[in-house]
């Protein structure tokens, strides 16, 4: 981490700067969830620091562990100006609990989160600001389809049409009556973040619609429009779950107290498996083992186990890409090495729940039990297992 004779000189009048503001208390800390944006974070200093004249303010980038080296980068900068702040996150994912992590990181009596990439326009954070600290409204947020706002800069109209069937889905959801409560760009006051943290879901990635459906007493919200502009540098932080993701957030808003979000999305992913696994032993009883192909002199109920056995290897394997990919999209094991590793632990990790389920529907065959209510069966009695001990062993979230 070099700094150049130039960089001493800037971090000398950020010095000054911060002496000539004296004892002023520390009034805004802006959260800015990262990842892949190591090109993003000076140019988007220099624009808060435009922005932001007169307002004793710091900046805090939550960056997901990335692999340009985006945490490097800020903490950098942070030599030089002391405005700056970085939070860098290992074996953790997601925008919602990256922005979470950030607000309850700070001091400072108001707090906005909103992108690093340059699509939100700092120039709206002092105007947020005034409207929060008046006491006239509890959130301050900038909507992309509020009057006088534009999102032609954006150039992707079917990312506008999907926000907008967005909008009206979480609208009739959660209650809430905003032209845009899928927006990631708002402010607060950190008292009110702070009273319902450990309510919020964390899950998906739109972290003011999980705030607004969590809070009891309904907030006072002031509207800004916003200019909503293109991706400067790096890469997005949502990813081709993005739809899933919201469909869970609402999932959890709505249901959540019920059936806990991710067992849930566990027991959906173990549904799916059943269908795999039906599918998987229909093709061992009737093709690999079928009249056609003979192995041995083997009766019908050996036949049946060993096909069931390999069929639920199978449906096994299904369950552990479908759960890295989406039920533990905020811990998914990345790479040949870890997902073989992490694939591995999910066998053993089961291995109970397996020989439960093999073990139970081999029974219930030997009984006269039709062969799909035998699978059945053994799968649900192997699920509470494989959840319990795949969180704690796989994926590290039980």
């Amino acid at each position: 981490m070099n700094i150049t004779s130039s960089e001493l000189a800037q971090a000398a009048q950020a010095a000054e700067t911060v002496a000539l503001r004296g004892a002023k208390p520390l009034e805004l800390a802006v959260v800015l969830p990262t990842y892949n944006e190591r090109k993003n974070i000076a140019t988007m200093i220099e624009r808060l620091d435009k922005a932001l004249v007169g307002i004793a303010w710091e900046v805090i980038f939550v960056d997901d562990n990335s692999p340009d080296g985006t945490s490097d980068e800020a903490r950098r900068l942070s030599l030089i100006d002391p405005r700056v702040r970085c939070i860098q996150r290992i074996g953790r994912r997601g925008l919602a609990s990256a922005a979470i992590e950030g607000m309850c990181s700070t001091s400072a009596p108001i707090v906005a989160v909103m992108d690093a990439d340059h699509q939100h326009d700092p120039a709206l954070l002092p105007g947020m600001l005034r409207a929060v600290a008046s006491g006239e409204y509890d959130i301050a947020y900038a909507s992309r389809f509020a009057e006088g706002a534009s999102t032609e800069a954006w150039g992707r109209p079917d990312r506008v049409k999907a926000s907008g069937l967005a909008n009206r889905i979480a609208n009739k959801v959660t209650g809430v009556e905003l032209t845009d409560p899928m927006s990631g760009f708002f402010m607060l006051r950190t008292q009110t973040l702070r009273a319902d943290a450990h309510r919020l879901s964390g899950v998906g990635f739109k972290i003011l619609l999980d705030i607004l459906a969590t809070v009891d007493t309904p907030l006072r919200v002031k509207e800004f429009p916003l200019n909503f502009a293109a991706r400067a540098e790096g890469e997005s932080k949502l990813d081709q779950t993005v739809v899933f993701e919201f469909l869970v957030g609402l999932y959890d808003k709505w249901l959540g107290r019920i059936i806990p979000t991710r067992f849930a999305l566990f027991g959906t992913v173990g549904a799916l498996g059943v269908l795999v696994q039906l599918g998987a032993l229909w093709i061992m009883l009737h093709v690999v083992f079928g009249e056609r192909f003979v192995y041995g002199n083997w009766s019908e109920s050996t036949t049946f186990n060993i096909a069931n056995t390999l069929a639920a290897v199978v449906a096994m394997t299904f369950n552990f890409v479908l759960n890295n990919e989406l039920t533990y999209s905020d811990k998914r094991l990345r790479g040949l090495g870890p997902v073989m590793r992490g694939w591995a632990q999910f066998a053993v990790t089961c291995s109970l729940g397996l020989l439960t389920n093999i073990g139970a529907a081999a029974v219930l065959k030997t009984i006269g039990v039709h062969d799909v209510l035998a699978v059945v069966t053994g799968i649900v009695l192997g699920s509470v297992w494989n959840f319990a001990l795949s969180s704690k062993f796989v994926w590290g979230k039980y």
